[in-house]
């Protein structure tokens, strides 16, 4: 049997709007790994605000801050910091306006400053704590990604001062800071190119604006039934939400789950 792999996203695909994971995904991901397939996280998270579900999930490969860092099976096989005069304008930019910015790697996420509103907000909607503040940790240590965060009227002024950087919106007043070019899929690439699996063999989950790249470069991009309609309308495949055992259901249906399994959910 040729070898399969699948990716996951998390936040919306994995975790519910609660960022807890549904048993019946628990179940499938288990199910998977008994038939040898290769399961994979697929997110713009750093690993640190995603290792508890690492261990839940007995999971030791992932694609992380959007493809900028990627470790198959507990090897780091690629990361692509981003360049410090950039990060050192767009701090002094966004401190200038009132904004905020923050540094993502490997290791941890630092902010510009403290006590910012957009950056509790966003914190918060992630179930997460502030992230302590470092304005100047993009000179002691590689930077993979870069979070902006200010009013949606503002985000064209950075657009159109940055062209070769992708602004990609998370939340309400957070964006993601990417070099053009870079994104999910570049990571699954790099998997794929390691194991030589097929592309026709590759799956992905996920249902955000991130997720558009990687639904496209694997075989079959499936969309969950809670995703935004752009990362509907590209899919191959929409399953159901996240809440209503989305991850389950799309595998069943794609037939990469063995029957009869049902009764594993009760």
């Amino acid at each position: 049997m040729e070898r399969k792999i699948v990716f996951f996203d998390l936040d919306g695909t994995i975790l519910n709007e609660d960022k807890v994971i549904p048993e019946s995904t628990k179940i499938a991901i288990r199910l998977l790994q008994k038939q040898g397939i290769y399961t994979v996280i697929s997110t713009g998270r750093t690993p640190h605000m995603f290792d508890w579900i690492l261990s839940e999930l007995n999971i030791d490969s992932y694609v992380c801050i959007n493809g900028q860092y990627v470790i198959f099976e507990g090897e780091e096989i690629y990361s692509n910091p981003l360049d410090k005069e950039m990060l050192h304008d767009i701090t002094n930019l966004a401190t200038s306006k009132g904004h905020a910015v923050a540094y993502c790697n490997h290791q941890y996420v630092k902010a510009s400053e403290g006590n910012h509103s957009f950056i509790t907000t966003s914190f918060n909607n992630l179930r997460m704590d502030y992230p302590s503040v470092d304005p100047l940790f993009y000179k002691k240590a590689p930077i993979y990604q870069g979070h902006l965060y200010c009013d949606i009227q503002d985000e064209q002024s950075y657009i159109e001062r940055y062209p070769d950087y992708n602004f990609v919106q998370w939340d309400e007043y957070a964006y993601d800071i990417l070099p053009k070019g870079c994104s999910k899929a570049i990571g699954i690439q790099k998997i794929l190119e390691l194991t030589g699996i097929k592309i026709e063999n590759s799956y992905a989950f996920g249902d955000g604006l991130n997720d558009l790249e990687m639904l496209t470069t694997v075989g079959t991009g499936i969309a969950m039934g809670n995703a935004i309609p752009e990362v509907k309308a590209i899919a191959d495949v929409v399953t159901t939400s996240c809440s209503e055992d989305g991850i389950f259901k799309g595998l069943m249906n794609l037939g990469l789950l063995e029957d009869p399994i049902q009764k594993e959910i009760s």
